[in-house]
């Protein structure tokens, strides 16, 4: 099957996604067929942040197309924060779409897990993954880590780089959040 992915939203998550298709289609001795079709991160943000889903839409749609032309024959939108327009995008979409939180609440179901601690963009930990994990308890971090990640992380996902400081802070969010859920301390 060929794989297409609409990428560069952020370029670490494209390159995660790729990589782990790489290792995957290599322990099954299988080719990898695959097209990366790139979107802009600054325009997704925008998007997001006037939850303009149609816009996106529109954006998803294009560069599907040119991935029809490729010869893909599925399509993933390697950022959990780009499916804020998921149904919209579904419902137009001439690939069939593999929906990352679909799969991430499926790998959560699998492990029986109940809490889960989350760092992402502001929209995707406040929405606890769009309220789309029905298994789970999704847990965000509080202020001031819930911004100060947010800001880390579409700088990361902007720039495909993360440094030191970005790295340090999210250790550190994530020790936080690990100690509420280790503790239960997870209500406001």
């Amino acid at each position: 099957m060929h794989i297409g992915l609409i990428g560069g939203i952020g370029p670490a998550a494209t390159d995660f996604y790729y990589r782990r298709l790489i290792a995957t289609f290599a322990r099954k001795n299988a080719p990898l067929e695959l097209t990366i079709a790139h979107a802009d991160t600054p325009t997704l943000l925008t998007n997001l942040a006037k939850n303009d889903a149609a816009a996106q839409t529109v954006i998803y749609n294009r560069l599907t197309n040119r991935l029809v032309s490729a010869g893909a024959e599925s399509v993933a939108v390697t950022s959990i924060a780009g499916h804020f327009c998921i149904y919209d995008f579904k419902a137009v979409s001439q690939l069939p779409i593999v929906d990352l939180i679909v799969e991430v609440s499926r790998a959560i179901e699998e492990r029986g897990l109940k809490r889960i601690g989350i760092l992402g963009t502001r929209t995707v930990m406040e929405t606890r993954f769009y309220g789309r994990i029905a298994s789970a308890e999704i847990i965000p971090p509080r202020e001031p880590d819930l911004g100060d990640v947010h800001q880390a992380y579409i700088s990361v996902a902007a720039s495909g780089l993360v440094t030191e400081q970005q790295r340090s802070l999210f250790h550190a969010a994530s020790h936080r959040l690990l100690e509420k859920l280790w503790c239960g301390g997870h209500h406001a």
